[in-house]
């Protein structure tokens, strides 16, 4: 598991288009033309990601959406965002 700061930032790649559909949301990578569904708890991360809020502020913004342990929901964001990187979909600035 990877471990950003509350501090990093993230935004999405350049060839990732990220699009709220009926109750949840899709990815497409432009590139290759790939197509990702998202759940509920990535969407609600991946509606925040704008280039500009960091970790601990979408943590934050979380927080007041779901009743967990805000320890725990840093670790799980932070491992959901190594994913996300992982796939090409965001990336840390």
């Amino acid at each position: 598991m990877s471990y950003f700061s509350e501090k990093t930032v993230f935004d999405f790649c350049p060839v990732a288009s990220f699009q709220p559909v009926g109750d949840g949301a899709v990815i497409l990578l432009a590139d290759s033309g790939q197509i990702y569904s998202c759940n509920e708890t990535t969407e609600s991360f991946l509606r925040k990601v704008d280039g500009v809020r960091n970790l601990g502020a979408i943590v934050a913004a979380l927080a007041a959406e779901y009743e967990v342990n805000r320890e725990t929901l840093t670790a799980d964001m932070a491992e959901l965002a190594q994913e996300l990187i992982d796939e090409g979909i965001i990336t840390n600035l």
